[in-house]
C-alpha cells in the first residue's frame, strides 16, 4: 500500500506554517498537520477563504491547534508584515505551497513576474524572514512544492530572468518550479543547521490546475482538464509527497519526494529535474533572489 497520512508521527507541540493552505494541496497539508496534533498556521491572501478553511479543519478535527495568518506572496510588503508576526515564536516546518500556474503575462506588486515573482521569491524572501525561527529548533525543516512541470525548462536564463523579451505562461511556469528546485538545493548547501526538501505531487486535481485551465480561454485547455480530472489522483493523495517531507525521520537535505509512478501513487523519494541540484544556477539565482527581494539570509 506505501506510505500514507496514518504513518504520520504525533507533531504534539511542533508549529507549522502552510502557505496557500484555504484550497487544494495546501488544505489538504494543513488539515493532516493539525490532525496529527501540530499548531498549524495556515497563511492565505484572501482572508475570508482562510477563515472558513480554518473553520472546515476545526469541524472535521475538534480541538485543533489552527489559526489564520494573511500572507500575500506576490506584494513584499505582505511577506514582510506576515513573517515579522510569525517569526516571533520559533518554527519547526515551513511548507511553501502556495502558487499560481500557467496565467497570462502579468506582475506583482513590485513588479516582478506573477510566477516567478509569486512561486519563488515570495518563498524566497518569506524563507529568509522566517530562518531565525526555524534556527530556534533544532530538527526544523523547510519543504517546498515544485512540479514535473520544472522538466518543461533545461535551465534558467539569466538574461531573461521574468520572460521580459520572451514570455509563454507554461514556460514561465515551469521557470519557476525549477527556481524552487534551485532554491532547495541551495538552501540546503547554505544552511546545513534547516532541512530543506522539496515535494511534487504529481497529476492531481486541484484548484490550482482548474484555475489554470480558466485563466486561458482556451476550449483545448479546457477539455484536458476535464478530461484530466477522470484520470488525475485526488488533491488529498496529492499532498502525501509534501507531508512525508515534512516527517520522514529518514529525510535527507535536498531530497525530493514525489508519487511512486511519477504521477501517481504512494509518495517515495524520487528525483523531479535533473538540473535541480546545479550549483552553479542554484548560485546564481540565490544571488539575483537576493537582489531582488531585498533579503539577505543571516
Amino acid at each position: 500500500m506505501g506510505w500514507t497520512a496514518a504513518d504520520i508521527p504525533d507533531l504534539g507541540g511542533r508549529r507549522a506554517i502552510v502557505t496557500g493552505a484555504n484550497s487544494g494541496l495546501g488544505r489538504w497539508t494543513a488539515l493532516e498537520l493539525a490532525r496529527h496534533g501540530a499548531d498549524t498556521v495556515l497563511a492565505c491572501r484572501n482572508p475570508a477563504r482562510g477563515e472558513a478553511a480554518v473553520a472546515e479543519i476545526v469541524r472535521q478535527v475538534p480541538g485543533a491547534r489552527v489559526s489564520l495568518g494573511v500572507l500575500d506572496l506576490a506584494d513584499l510588503s505582505s511577506v514582510r508584515a506576515f513573517a515579522a508576526e510569525q517569526a516571533k515564536e520559533p518554527l519547526d516546518l515551513l511548507v511553501n505551497n502556495a502558487g499560481v500556474m500557467a496565467i497570462p503575462r502579468a506582475t506583482t506588486a513590485d513588479g516582478f513576474e506573477a510566477q516567478f515573482g509569486t512561486n519563488h521569491l515570495g518563498h524566497f524572501a518569506l524563507t529568509g524572514l522566517l530562518l531565525p525561527a526555524l534556527l530556534e529548533r533544532p530538527d526544523a525543516r523547510v519543504v517546498t512544492v515544485s512540479s514535473f512541470a520544472s522538466n518543461l525548462v533545461r535551465r534558467l536564463d539569466f538574461t531573461d530572468l521574468q520572460g521580459e523579451r520572451h514570455y509563454s505562461k507554461w514556460g514561465a511556469y515551469g521557470r519557476a518550479k525549477l527556481a524552487n528546485l534551485l532554491f532547495v538545493s541551495e538552501l540546503n548547501r547554505r544552511v546545513p543547521d534547516v532541512l530543506s526538501l522539496a515535494a511534487h505531487p504529481g497529476y492531481a486535481n486541484t484548484e490550482l490546475t482548474a484555475n489554470s485551465a480558466k485563466s486561458s480561454g482556451s476550449r483545448i485547455e479546457a477539455l484536458t482538464y476535464t478530461a484530466g480530472r477522470i484520470l488525475a489522483q485526488s488533491g488529498r493523495a496529492g499532498a502525501l509527497p509534501t507531508l512525508r517531507a515534512a516527517v520522514d525521520p529518514a529525510a535527507r537535505g535536498g531530497d525530493a519526494y514525489g508519487p511512486r509512478l511519477v504521477g501517481w501513487g504512494a509518495p517515495v523519494r524520487a528525483p523531479v529535474h535533473a538540473r535541480g541540484g546545479d550549483a552553479e544556477q542554484g548560485g546564481l539565482l540565490w544571488e539575483a533572489s537576493e537582489e531582488l527581494t531585498g533579503v539577505r539570509y543571516p
